[in-house]
């Protein structure tokens, strides 16, 4: 019993940080359809900026202080590497795209985005080695704090998608691009703006991730980025609550599978409820159909 108790507490903590990378992959399709398998690498970078900024700020002697200030420069850091990708990656293909028709309009930018990955996967390697990097431990009850976090995270974003005029646009923009622009909203804005606040999240949840799990590695994102994915596909893709319970639920059911003789295939488990559940409810737990013009 007390073995499984742990299991549900490690499960929701990892489960928040999964939810914070799967917020950002949320909040790019729900305004572009877009996946950005470039997420991934950006919440990596994320933890490698929470590092030096954490080391850099004295983190053993001002536990606070540090991780405060530290947090907030990676996700700022984070923020503006989105919005660098969105700007040097993915407008020109917007752009290029507009008012076309082809299959290519929604491949290029996929394949886009997979080039990223590699890209900043390789970068993270020639510039920070492939030697692990190991975080202050500052604090004694991380999980706790990562679950507040998420779920304070999850709040303000619903106040910010619902109730402001640049959540209203976000909409606008998830609805119709096009008339979202002949209506006045700054499209290229908008999307900055969400690209920053998607990559801001991914690097709050990269430094409450190695918090935790105490290392840095140039790799890191493959694991959490795919966890993350599926997280926000499990609870509709789109839904910032669908997110955080996708990853809540991705984190109890990698935990739980610990303590079976198939630890090793905890991926494999997550994967299989994910086919179930889309067989069942294709668009996520949380997630809404809707019809779409052909």
């Amino acid at each position: 019993m007390q073995a499984l108790l742990d299991a549900l507490v490690t499960g929701l903590a990892q489960g928040a940080m999964i939810a914070l990378v799967a917020l950002g992959y949320s909040m790019v399709y729900g305004v572009l359809k877009l996946i950005n398998f470039a997420h991934s690498e950006v919440f990596m970078m994320g933890a490698f900026a929470g590092f030096y900024l954490l080391n850099a700020l004295g983190g053993a002697d001002h536990p606070v202080l540090a991780a405060v200030c530290g947090t907030l420069g990676a996700m700022a850091l984070a923020a503006a590497l989105g919005v660098l990708v969105e700007r040097i990656a993915y407008r020109p293909l917007r752009e290029r795209s507009r008012g076309r028709a082809s299959g290519n309009v929604r491949v290029t930018p996929l394949v886009t985005a997979l080039g990223v990955s590699v890209l900043l996967k390789n970068v993270a390697q020639l510039a920070f080695t492939a030697r692990y990097k190991s975080y202050p431990q500052l604090f004694g009850h991380t999980r706790l704090l990562i679950f507040v976090v998420t779920l304070v995270t999850m709040g303000l974003l619903q106040l910010l998608v619902h109730r402001t005029w640049t959540g209203k646009a976000m909409r606008a923009l998830s609805a119709n691009v096009e008339a979202a622009r002949l209506m006045g909203v700054r499209t290229g804005r908008i999307i900055a703006f969400t690209f920053a606040v998607g990559s801001g999240l991914a690097a709050l949840g990269s430094v409450l991730y190695c918090l935790d799990q105490s290392q840095a590695y140039p790799t890191m994102g493959e694991v959490i980025g795919t966890r993350a994915f599926v997280a926000a596909v499990l609870g509709g893709i789109g839904s910032i609550p669908g997110a955080v319970l996708g990853g809540g639920l991705i984190g109890i059911l990698g935990e739980l599978a610990k303590l079976t003789q198939y630890s090793g295939g905890q991926d494999v488990l997550v994967f299989f409820v994910l086919i179930v559940v889309l067989l069942v409810k294709p668009a996520g737990l949380l997630g809404k159909t809707g019809s779409e013009k052909v």
